[in-house]
């Protein structure tokens, strides 16, 4: 029996009592999809978020919201009372942004988090699993990517993930708050819109919608570990309800080049733009792939390996989202 299963047939839920959860940027792109697989599932959702980078929009219907910052630690605290999980998922996202703002970032993901984390030990939360990044790694020294391989970080917002990660950990070995860190590589999926911080894929989907030239940096032969936002939010689920504590790859086990990803959004959205290449830029690494071995053995994660099944979803979705057209004027 999975975890899910087995969660759903045997705890509170069953027996009419809501189990309570708690997901800081729950208005944004992944938080709402774990948001919305929650409610699914029979929880008690609440959502904190500042709406800085999210949407209101995105918020589910049956979803508590507190709008405000986990920056300000009262409203944090008042957000996580009387919760079973912390799903912390409230940061400043995106080497470029970090580098424009690295006040900003270190604010947000560091002291944004020890705020979470002073909630859940004075709350007594079950669990809090934590979403760290990949960018903690810098340049890769070996591929796949396991959880010991070196952490390089060579950003700051690279930086502010491990030191908000490393937090996360001392808290579980001082206080003994179960703790779980999933380590992003490059999500997609339903929700994600463009930014011009933002990942790839919404932004070659933004070009591809306007029908002008997308940029490429580089040589186009870097490669990227994409994962959908349905994987991720099954990974946050699945390690909650585990016995699972530590740090966890959580990617889809698999790399394409960003020339075939053009390529791949291109042809599902079934549209042609030509692609102009610029110089590197700083901070972005060459090459990203995720050994997912630890997370599939700990807490059965198992992610889908059909990219273009997933782009297609994805350009299916934000061709027809609202605040995406009326960006656009469509």
């Amino acid at each position: 029996m999975s975890v899910i299963r087995s969660f759903l047939a045997n705890n509170a839920i069953s027996e009419g009592k809501k189990v309570k959860a708690l997901v800081t940027g729950g208005a944004g792109f992944i938080g709402s999809n774990i948001a919305n697989k929650l409610l699914e599932m029979g929880f008690s959702v609440r959502i904190l978020d500042d709406l800085s980078s999210g949407y209101r929009s995105n918020v589910p219907e049956k979803a508590e919201f507190i709008e405000g910052s986990v920056v300000d630690g009262d409203v944090t605290k008042e957000a996580a009372a009387g919760v079973d999980y912390i799903f912390h998922l409230a940061a400043s996202v995106g080497n470029k942004r970090a580098i424009d703002n690295p006040i900003s970032d270190a604010t947000i993901n560091v002291l944004g988090t020890l705020n979470v984390l002073e909630a859940a030990r004075a709350t007594g939360v079950k669990k809090l699993v934590y979403s760290s990044s990949a960018g903690i790694f810098g340049e890769l020294k070996t591929i796949p990517i396991k959880e010991d391989h070196p952490r390089d970080p060579d950003s700051p917002y690279g930086v502010s993930k491990l030191a908000a990660e490393k937090d996360c950990l001392a808290y579980m070995k001082l206080y003994g708050i179960p703790v779980v860190c999933l380590r992003y590589f490059n999500v997609f999926g339903v929700h994600q819109r463009f930014d011009a911080y933002g990942n790839v894929i919404p932004i070659f989907a933004d070009r591809i919608l306007k029908g002008i030239p997308i940029t490429i940096f580089g040589d186009g032969e870097q490669t990227r570990d994409f994962v959908n936002a349905k994987d991720v939010a099954q990974a946050n689920i699945k390690s909650a309800l585990s016995e699972a504590t530590g740090v966890f790859n959580i990617g889809s086990a698999s790399r394409i080049t960003i020339n075939h990803l053009a390529e791949l959004m291109m042809k599902v959205s079934e549209a042609s733009v030509e692609i102009e290449y610029e110089p590197e830029r700083s901070g972005d690494v060459r090459d990203s792939l995720a050994d997912v071995s630890q997370a599939r053995d700990a807490f059965g994660f198992e992610p889908s390996s059909d990219i273009e099944a997933g782009l297609k979803d994805y350009m299916s979705w934000i061709g027809t989202d609202p605040i995406t057209r009326g960006r656009l004027g469509l």
